[in-house]
């Protein structure tokens, strides 16, 4: 049998989040029904990530893997998702997938949301990007980010600047006035978040002097590739989580 798949979300007192996080598993479980898929949330909605597992072996399954639903390598990715994990039922065999990003798919689905938003391939030589994180202390996380921004800027846009939400500088809002500055036509907001949140809506404030705010990535198909992506890396991978620190 193929491992199940347990996506883990960091979890929200916003009821959109935990909805955004269903809609792709949904969309997720349509492209692969071969696959179990369940979801569990590192905090504040149910069900815990120590539950589903707690399930998972009282079923009677053996092998998971465990995909952080996390676009960057940070503290969640590197001590709390390994710390729930290594608390598992002794019985399950599990393996801890990558984090989603960075992945060319990811950057098709923010021009996605930024077409949706009413944009156009034809504008993208006049319109400047904000791809707006959640920010982190982390510095490998920070590097990845302007990381994407300079590989997306090659693709034909005036210009991409990169911004954060929280930990690290700069904001959205000093991005959007940065590349006004340039003198692009027009400036737009991609929001390189997964779903909604306290996060995401500081973003949206700071692109009150935008022209475009796009929508988070949410359940984007090429999310859901990518995630699938991650999972087949893992379920081949031989290499397990270890079963103490």
């Amino acid at each position: 049998m193929k491992p199940v798949l347990l996506v883990i979300a960091h979890g929200s007192r916003d009821p959109r989040h935990a909805a955004t996080v269903h809609a792709l598993v949904r969309r997720v479980r349509s492209l692969r029904p071969d696959v179990r898929v369940e979801t569990g949330f590192l905090d504040f909605n149910i069900p815990s990530v120590q539950g589903v597992l707690q399930s998972l072996a009282a079923e009677g399954v053996r092998d998971v893997v465990a995909l952080p639903l996390l676009l960057t390598r940070a503290f969640h990715a590197k001590a709390d998702i390994p710390a729930v994990l290594r608390d598992a039922p002794p019985q399950l065999r599990i393996r801890q997938a990558e984090v989603l990003g960075p992945s060319p798919l990811l950057l098709s689905a923010l021009e996605r949301r930024l077409y949706e938003a009413g944009l156009t391939p034809a504008d993208k030589s006049s319109t400047g990007v904000v791809l707006a994180s959640a920010g982190s202390t982390d510095p490998e996380a920070i590097a990845v980010i302007a990381d994407i921004a300079r590989e997306w800027r090659h693709t034909g846009w005036c210009a991409v600047r990169p911004a954060f939400a929280s930990a690290a500088l700069p904001r959205t809002e000093d991005a959007v006035r940065e590349l006004r500055a340039l003198g692009c036509a027009r400036v737009a907001v991609a929001p390189y978040v997964l779903a909604p949140g306290f996060l995401p809506d500081r973003i949206a404030r700071g692109a009150a002097e935008a022209d475009v705010l796009a929508e988070v990535l949410g359940p984007a198909p090429e999310v859901a590739r990518v995630l699938l992506r991650r999972y087949d890396a893992a379920s081949s991978a031989r290499v397990l989580l270890p079963v103490s620190a």
